[in-house]
């Protein structure tokens, strides 16, 4: 007895499948992807990535403007796959590889974004500790943390659940291309996403303490040093506002997982657009307008000389 499944999953009734060799029998996705969304993405990606790089020139902040130049690149590479799964002529929504790799580059692209939030909170750690040489780096990091500390833990831990988001994605590709059940491929994407979500959780409660820590530093800075303090609080501000907007499209990707594939999140693009699409654009948009270079990097406003 043959172990394939009949036919189970989103066909577009308008597109006919040309069943070649890397085709799925459904369109995994859910829907059709549609050609405004991916343009629109390639465009708007195309400017932060210009964006970023001429920040990177001015600022000389080059760990931080290089993660969001990687960042950008990456969601240039998954758009582009995303509009070759647009309907035709354009692209083909049946291919399996368009699906697997637009997937691979766009869950990896909020990686590198996250590790230039974590940079930029410890560059606010050492600039503000540098700044006022009241207060040590150990009071101003949350529970005495060390900037490697803070890197290391949560970089591993993105790193840790990308792989097994994207070990999940590509099984989920194979299995609906083979006429599997995709619900153990699922869920091993599902647990990739829960971690992450913890850990990010994590770094935001961290994110929190640091702001209660450094919040007389900057009251201060406003009375001695005519309203530094208050700049500071507005990069702060963009930093939370990033670091929320991370967030919360982690937790719409693992709402949606949790639905299983084919289920309500990840069978409307509207979901997609909304809440992965535009959260990270808008990410990008504020840590390029507020760029943490312009405090900390050549000729910041904290800046002592150093580089970061």
């Amino acid at each position: 007895m043959s172990n394939k499944r009949p036919i189970d999953g989103y066909v577009d009734p308008n597109i006919p499948n040309p069943n070649g060799e890397g085709d799925a029998p459904i369109i995994i996705y859910g829907y059709t992807p549609t050609l405004a969304l991916a343009v629109l993405a390639l465009v708007l990606f195309a400017l932060l990535l210009l964006f970023h790089t001429f920040r990177l020139y001015t600022t000389r902040l080059y760990a931080f403007s290089i993660l969001l130049i990687f960042t950008t690149l990456c969601e240039i590479v998954g758009y582009v796959f995303r509009l070759r799964s647009s309907p035709p002529p354009v692209g083909n929504p049946y291919g399996v590889i368009n699906f697997v790799v637009q997937y691979f580059f766009i869950v990896t692209a909020p990686v590198f974004l996250s590790a230039a939030i974590y940079t930029t909170l410890t560059s606010f750690i050492a600039a503000l500790s540098g700044h006022n040489n009241t207060i040590g780096a150990k009071r101003l990091s949350p529970f005495g943390l060390s900037k490697k500390t803070i890197l290391g833990i949560f970089i591993t831990a993105d790193v840790i659940a990308t792989i097994v988001q994207v070990a999940g994605a590509a099984l989920i590709g194979a299995s609906q291309s083979n006429r599997k059940s995709p619900v153990t491929a699922n869920n091993i994407l599902l647990a990739g996403l829960a971690f992450q979500v913890f850990a990010f959780l994590v770094f935001l409660i961290l994110l929190f303490i640091f702001i209660r820590n450094a919040g007389k530093i900057m009251l201060s800075t406003d009375t001695a040093e005519g309203g530094r303090g208050t700049v500071m609080r507005m990069y702060t501000l963009a930093l939370v506002a990033s670091s929320l907007l991370v967030y919360v499209r982690t937790c719409f990707r693992l709402a949606e997982t949790s639905q299983g594939v084919g289920g309500y999140a990840s069978s409307h693009e509207a979901f997609f657009g909304a809440l992965e699409f535009a959260p990270i654009v808008v990410a990008i948009g504020l840590l390029g307008w507020w760029h943490p270079g312009r405090l900390v990097g050549r000729n910041g406003l904290l800046s002592a000389g150093s580089v970061y």
